[in-house]
């Protein structure tokens, strides 16, 4: 016989159910997709920075030096949100003709103006130890939410008429949807930013970059007679 303890336990464990969605019919399955371009509000940037000395608190202590002069230069074109890594530090062997040396880097990235890119190009990638990283454009984060739903109904109206025009293909006339799962989100295409020559060729223009696209692929499953 059960003790009123064991009883007890045995009525609170939960009771776990599976739904299954069932089919009269035809399962049909589709994938749906959209996308759209969105304006570019701000551009997203990162670099590498380095110093290089015979030992390392003399690779740390240049590193620092060169992270002030980085620091400041983006604090003039107002980057937003800047960010820095804390430093890490390898060796380099001896060649036949030069000693070895220590490697201080860290990565310092944040966010700016499309407009400053030429700036950003000039000003801070021509500062020494900076290596300019691939610059990524940003939309209005505020519309997202918009931008998604919009999303979620182009690509199910895309699923939907695939899977319509599926059961047509094969004489059922009624679609009747029965599961959706949902992938997809931003792809940013990246350009890289690369200081220029003293000969003075034409400005990085931010117009040029790639828009910021939102993408979204759904797979939808229909139930047709």
């Amino acid at each position: 016989m059960l003790s009123p303890a064991l009883v007890l336990l045995t009525l609170a464990k939960p009771v776990h159910a599976q739904v299954q969605v069932l089919c009269e019919g035809t399962l049909l399955e589709a994938q749906g997709s959209a996308e759209r371009k969105r304006a570019t509000q701000r551009l997203s940037i990162s670099l590498g920075l380095e110093a290089e000395a015979a030992s390392a608190d003399a690779a740390l202590a240049e590193l620092q030096r060169r992270l002030a002069a980085v620091r400041s230069a983006l604090q003039d074109l107002d980057v937003n949100d800047l960010r820095v890594s804390s430093p890490s530090t390898w060796q380099r062997s001896a060649e036949s003709n030069r000693p070895a040396r220590i490697t201080a880097q860290l990565q310092v990235s944040g966010d700016l103006a499309p407009e400053r890119l030429q700036r950003l190009v000039r000003d801070v990638g021509a500062l020494p130890g900076v290596q300019l990283a691939p610059v990524r454009p940003q939309a209005d984060p505020i519309a997202d939410v918009a931008v998604r739903r919009e999303l979620l109904r182009l690509a199910y109206q895309d699923a939907l008429r695939q899977g319509r025009e599926l059961a047509e293909a094969i004489g059922l006339s009624h679609v009747r949807p029965l599961q959706v799962s949902v992938n997809g989100g931003f792809r940013p295409v990246p350009m890289l930013a690369r200081a220029a020559d003293a000969a003075a060729p034409p400005p990085f223009d931010p117009a040029e970059l790639p828009s910021p696209i939102d993408r979204l692929q759904l797979q939808a499953q229909f139930c047709a007679r």
